[in-house]
């Protein structure tokens, strides 16, 4: 079976929105917007057992359908005298959603659901001066400033009034307490809050609190009953005393405290600083969906998971099989993965996975991902970060044709070339291919190459700043090693200097270095200062820029992989050879670019499989509209082509063309009878008219005609061929072919009528029984004998017939190259095929007005070129047959029905082409396109590597990763002192700029303490 994909060649790059969803890590659908990854993600679920919506409820989403989305300058400040400084930028509404960034878009940002929002007051400030306090769920305050025009912060607030208006109305305040009681960081604040529950049993949930009268969070902290991972029951890998978990945990706790959390985590430096010298373990799963947006996916789709699970019960497909054949070499040094519990929560978050994305389903290297974030998160949270990774932080990694991440291959050799040219140069030198060990790396986020230790904190940072992190810390890597893989011949060499170089990351950096604040710096720190400091030039822009310049290269070198794929899945390639059969592949792909097939509604999961049986494999299938454009690719008389000159240009125009023939042969070709075509199909049906001689092609249209299969066609069934053959002969020259019809139908009529059996007794001499239209009339044998009567049709049935499917090179469109600047748009612009239509129509105009305009249609056949008169119809019937009818050639003899026989007068004068046409004969203007495209010359090694990624992406047990007790260490220590856990990153941190002056910047201090309105 093969499947034929073409949305690799619809892919668009994001809107500007789009863009800035995706930099605050909105849900992929806010206010009605689509994804900007191309697909959507679920919407929000109704909770279960939910009451059935009343007209209210139906009004509230309405009005939430018609909430504006709308950006507005502002300042930031944290409502806490002194502890952060104040940020220009811009405040973004994206309904249900509130988001700021600052101007360098790194220093100060947020993200939060209105719901959160527990007052808004507009502040009594200076004059000129338009400022709201902004009170959140966890206490906190933020003022912003709107520094637009007043109009505009006027408008800005009643949007802001509105979306907050819906949000009451839905009842989402009610959601927040119940929600955020499963995050870890609540039950860390208020812990580190109440000294006299930090002795109590860490999310026991023993002791419950009432919350406060105005809705806020209650105040004991055993209330919170947290969600984590299998690492809280199989321990974390490494020794926390080694990773600092305490002194972690305490500046966590204290930022946290001041800055919000979960829902209302607002970032400023210091969080990006915490995170690079790494999250503590029991945080890490919290902080990566708040980092990610996985959280918010959650807190609008309670019980989904579960409900997904549930649907799905018992049902096996192919994700299914693939998926249990991973599951025990998922990270299997782990210990939770050596028991039932975490083999069978993995297996719960691969399936649910694929059963929500089933085009996707499940893919090489999934089970790695999963496997790891499942040690810090639970079922429910591991399924939604899947979610974002797969579809919007790493989009085309986890697909069947892994494009992601091969076009990221790309871009990272461009940027080694760039980077480290010297380095590059060797590379090529020694034919040694860089994507054999750097498609693990971003394949599985350095968790299969490194210690887990390490590759947790390079995640940390890749959900923190993004698919960056991945690129910054691959150059890093060969730049500290560049020296010895300078002196490398192969692919071994390298792959094994590059599992020496990760086994020594705990290591010192300089052990022999006098200096011992030198010697205490790691490898692995070496590393991260690499990355962040001479590695920084490596932006967003410039990777979506370097994916944009290798995008087309990248999406012909799999559709050349794909086809040959698919030409050696089929079962049979009859009497075609590969190179004929990648023709036919190349139009039926050109025609599923011009007409996608629609995509099939699959029944209910419990409709598709019985017990034990699997689902079948997925196989791209064509419908008619499809079928009609393939045909006309690959046969003349399924298109209409005009030649036509205005004076001006010479262009062929083409039209598809419809007729009950193409029809027929569409169902004559679906065996199955599924109402669609497989590649298999298509290349069987040619196969059986392709290479046919003359009574072969002659037998082959007997059957296409021969709707009931019983061997005989009826008058009607006549007529439809007759039909069928004008349709082929409509744009010849002359009326050589109409006269051949003609021809055809007389004597096929009165050979039929002579050969009809008359009653017992009955006069021979007499007219035969009338028969129905409907009724058998003509067998094989008498249709062969009424073909081979005339010369044009046998000469058409013998040569011509099979000489109009022609297999020729399909000129390939090629990929759409999206937002290539402004003169990139405006030449998109005006080539467009509605700009072209109006081109040709206006120069069409002109050739009319001047006298130059001259259309030709060009011959299906073209073997007659001059006009020839139809030559006189002769009888078949001998003297004996005009007094006496024989039965030889029936069978078995038909029932006589009352029927007028006049079905085989004037068919003459059926419609057909003017004698005045004309038609000239040129071979079709096409371009000399491949049917191959011609790869890279990199692609196929890196292809090489994606299939062989299996072995590539054995992972390598590090014993720093074995978890250490930490009994008798608690996560909060009151008393432990600054042991210089944060001067990792000082070396690294770049400066913040708030873009302010020094007296916005007063200005800014000042609102802090300013008064409300009254």
């Amino acid at each position: 079976m093969s499947t034929i994909s073409t949305h690799l060649r619809n892919f668009r790059e994001p809107t500007k929105d789009q863009l800035t969803q995706l930099f605050f890590a909105l849900p992929s659908s806010v206010n009605g917007a689509p994804s900007a990854s191309g697909s959507a993600l679920v919407a929000p679920l109704p909770p279960p057992n939910a009451k059935p919506a009343a007209a209210s409820e139906k009004s509230v989403g309405a009005a939430e359908s018609e909430l504006e989305k709308m950006e507005i300058n502002a300042v930031l400040s944290l409502g806490v005298q002194g502890e952060e400084d104040s940020y220009a930028g811009k405040l973004y509404l994206f309904p249900p959603y509130l988001a700021f960034a600052s101007l360098d878009r790194k220093s100060a940002r947020f993200t939060i659901p209105l719901c959160t929002i527990r007052r808004v007051e507009r502040l009594n400030a200076r004059a000129g001066i338009y400022a709201l306090s902004l009170s959140l769920w966890h206490n906190m305050k933020i003022v912003v400033q709107l520094t637009s025009l007043r109009p505009t912060a006027d408008l800005f607030c009643s949007l802001l009034r509105d979306a907050l208006k819906v949000e009451l109305q839905k009842g989402k305040m009610k959601t927040v307490k119940p929600f955020v009681k499963t995050c870890y960081s609540e039950l860390l604040v208020a812990n580190a809050s109440s000294p006299e529950n930090a002795d109590e049993k860490e999310g026991n949930g023993a002791s419950k609190g009432a919350a406060g009268d105005d809705g806020g969070p209650s105040s004991p902290a055993a209330d919170s009953m947290y969600l984590g991972g299998l690492g809280l029951k199989f321990r974390f890998p490494g020794d926390p005393k080694k990773l600092r978990e305490a002194s972690k945990t305490k500046l966590w706790t204290n930022y946290l405290r001041t800055h919000g959390r979960n829902l209302t985590l607002l970032r400023y430096p210091q969080c990006t600083r915490l995170i690079q010298v790494g999250l503590p373990n029991r945080l890490r799963g919290e902080m990566w969906e708040t980092l990610s947006g996985s959280l918010y996916l959650r807190f609008e789709n309670p019980g989904y998971y579960e409900q997904i699970l549930e649907e799905n019960k018992g049902r096996t497909n192919t994700s299914t099989e693939e998926i249990e054949k991973d599951l025990h070499r998922s990270l299997p040094e782990y210990s939770a993965y050596q028991s039932e519990e975490g083999i069978s929560a993995l297996r719960r978050v691969l399936q649910a996975y694929s059963f929500k994305n089933p085009e996707t389903g499940y893919c090489q290297a999934m089970n790695i991902l999963a496997a790891a974030i499942l040690i810090y998160m639970s079922e429910e949270q591991a399924f939604w970060l899947l979610e974002v990774i797969c579809d919007r932080l790493l989009p085309g990694y986890y697909s069947p044709s892994m494009h992601g991440t091969l076009l990221d291959q790309r871009v990272f050799e461009s940027l080694v070339q760039r980077c480290l040219p010297i380095l590059h140069d060797h590379f090529q030198d020694v034919d040694v291919q860089l994507s054999v060990a750097s498609l693990p790396w971003f394949l599985s986020l350095f968790i299969n190459s490194m210690p887990m230790v390490f590759a947790f904190r390079i995640i940390d940072c890749f959900f923190c700043m993004g698919p960056k992190v991945l690129f910054q810390v691959g150059l890093a890597i060969l730049k500290i090693n560049g020296q010895k893989l300078l002196k490398i011949q192969d692919d071994g060499q390298f792959i094994h200097l590059m599992r020496e170089y990760f086994a020594s990351l705990g290591d010192s950096a300089h052990p022999h270095s006098s200096d011992p604040r030198a010697r205490a710096i790691t490898r692995f720190q070496e590393l991260l200062l690499v990355s962040f400091r001479e590695f920084a030039v490596i932006t967003d822009e410039t990777i979506q820029s370097e994916r944009r310049k290798y995008r087309s290269e990248i999406v012909h070198s799999i559709e050349s992989f794909s086809k040959r794929s698919a030409i050696r899945n089929l079962h049979t390639l009859e009497r075609f050879s590969k190179e004929q059969a990648g023709l036919i592949y190349d139009a039926l792909f050109k025609a599923i670019c011009v007409e996608p097939p629609p995509a099939v509604a699959l029944p209910p999961p419990s409709l598709l499989t019985t017990k034990g049986e699997a689902e079948e494999r997925p196989e791209t299938r064509i419908g008619l509209k499809t079928f009609r454009v393939f045909l006309s690719e690959i046969c003349t008389w399924a298109r209409t082509e005009k030649i036509v000159m205005n004076g001006f240009q010479q262009r062929i125009d083409t039209e598809i063309a419809e007729h009950e023939l193409i029809d027929r042969l569409f169902y004559f070709w679906d065996t199955s009878f599924r109402g669609a075509l497989s590649f298999q199909d298509v290349v069987l049906g040619l196969d059986a008219v392709m290479f046919n001689d003359l009574m072969e092609n002659i037998e082959w249209f007997f059957n296409l005609h021969d709707k009931n299969k019983d061997g005989y066609l009826t008058k009607d069934e006549v007529l439809t061929l007759s039909e069928s053959l004008l349709f082929i002969f409509r744009h010849e020259i002359g009326d050589a072919y109409l006269g051949a019809v003609s021809r055809f139908m007389s004597n096929a009529f009165e050979y039929g009528d002579a050969l009809l059996p008359r009653p017992e007794g009955a006069d021979p001499n007499s007219e035969p029984p009338p028969i129905e239209s409907n009724q058998p009339y003509m067998n094989l044998a008498t249709f062969r004998m009424v073909v081979l009567a005339d010369e044009i049709l046998e000469s058409f049935f013998e040569l011509d017939f099979s000489a109009t499917f022609r297999l020729q090179p399909v000129p390939i469109q090629d990929v759409p190259n999206s937002n290539g600047g402004l003169l990139g748009d405006l030449w998109q612009n005006l080539a467009s095929d509605d700009n072209r239509k109006i081109f040709n129509r206006f120069t069409d105009g002109i050739g009319k007005t001047i006298g130059k305009h001259q259309v030709f249609t060009r011959p299906a056949i073209g073997k007659y070129t001059a006009l020839e008169e139809p030559k006189a119809r002769e009888s078949l019937l001998t003297p004996t047959m005009r007094h006496s009818a024989s039965k030889a050639s029936l069978t078995s003899p038909t029932e006589p029905s009352a029927s007028d026989s006049s079905a085989s007068v004037s068919v003459a004068s059926a419609p057909g082409p003017s004698p005045s046409t004309l038609s000239i004969e040129e071979q079709r203007v096409s371009s000399a396109t491949s049917a191959e495209f011609s790869p890279m010359p990199t692609m196929p090694s890196m292809f090489h590597a994606a299939a062989n990624a299996a072995a590539l992406m054995e992972r390598t047990p590090f014993a720093i990763d074995d978890a250490k007790d930490d009994d008798d260490e608690s996560d909060i220590e009151t008393d432990v002192e600054d042991d210089g856990v944060m001067d990792e990153v000082d070396a690294f941190l770049e400066a913040h700029d708030s873009g302010l002056t020094e007296a916005e910047r007063e200005l800014a201090q000042d609102l802090i303490n300013a008064e409300p309105v009254k």
